[in-house]
């Protein structure tokens, strides 16, 4: 089974491991720990300069001695998919060291009959799973024998498919011993994505942007897959982890409904954005980093 490798070490994050190793300890650093033990957290994937601090408040949360498995959810942007694909790869690279895929899950997945399997070409093309492996590596470095990794490329899903993936997750996200990584950056704005939405009651362009994102935060809070899917279908803010939050909404319902003792509580903790646009021609990305715990 091939190896992937870190495609996109010394471009979108340094190549050198001492380096990589201070720079994530900075950031972890910087960040309290208010909302842990994390058994799933939602953070950004762009280039560290641009998120890399974001993304330190939701690994902040993660308690790695807890830790076994991790799921990490992330979105296609360059192979059309319409369901879910798993690695081939036997494990994958990072400039600290290797995180071995756990074949056992995959073999499970795969007899749900709902996934497909991703060629070595497009899992190393994509960065939204890449960019959260080596905060992975830095948070999990004690236990780096003792805990494997699932990664999943999620496609552009129906609402449909998203219930469906969140009831084949749901039992592995009520297992504490796992944790869900779902990949994402927020509102992509400007002409070079299409997407422009201005609400001038809010002030400048840069402030209805975060406006718009915090209302799509407040709603992902409630837990609400439908209040979610509707916000999108409202708004159509460009979240290009949509589909993937839609799939850890669907899952937490599956878990509430099945044990109503549970309690899960899902809290925002940074919002950061690329720049501040205050004209039409300028362009933006958000990011947001985010906890879920059940209680």
């Amino acid at each position: 089974m091939p190896v992937r490798k870190a495609i996109h070490a010394g471009s979108w994050y340094t190549d050198s491991g001492p380096e990589l190793s201070r720079q994530l300890e900075y950031w972890l650093h910087q960040a309290d720990l208010i909302h842990g033990p994390a058994r799933a957290i939602i953070a950004p994937h762009a280039g560290y300069q641009y998120c890399g601090a974001c993304g330190g408040h939701a690994y902040r949360q993660v308690s790695p001695v807890v830790v076994r498995r991790i799921f990490i959810l992330g979105p296609s942007h360059h192979v059309r998919l319409s369901g879910c694909a798993l690695s081939t790869a036997r494990k994958y690279k990072t400039p600290l060291y290797d995180l071995h895929i756990d074949s056992q899950v995959n073999g499970e997945l795969e007899m749900t009959g709902q996934f497909e399997w991703m060629d070595l070409d497009t899992d190393e093309n994509e960065h939204s799973i890449e960019m959260h492996l080596p905060y992975i590596a830095k948070v999990m470095e004690n236990y780096k024998h003792q805990f494997t990794i699932v990664p999943i490329l999620v496609g552009s899903l129906s609402p449909e498919r998203e219930a469906c993936y969140g009831r084949i997750l749901s039992s592995y996200l009520g297992d504490p011993q796992n944790l869900f990584i779902i990949s994402s950056d927020f509102c992509h704005w400007g002409h070079r994505f299409r997407y422009t939405y201005y609400d001038r009651s809010y002030g400048n362009i840069y402030q209805s942007i975060e406006e718009l994102d915090r209302l799509g935060m407040n709603i992902i809070e409630n837990l609400n897959p439908t209040d979610f899917t509707n916000y999108l279908k409202k708004f159509g803010n460009t979240i290009c982890g949509r589909h993937p939050i839609g799939i850890l909404l669907q899952a937490v319902q599956e878990l509430l409904r099945n044990d109503s003792r549970r309690n899960a509580n899902l809290k925002f903790l940074k919002y950061a954005q690329s720049s501040q646009c205050r004209n039409m021609n300028d362009s933006s990305v958000s990011y947001a980093s985010a906890a879920l715990v059940f209680e």
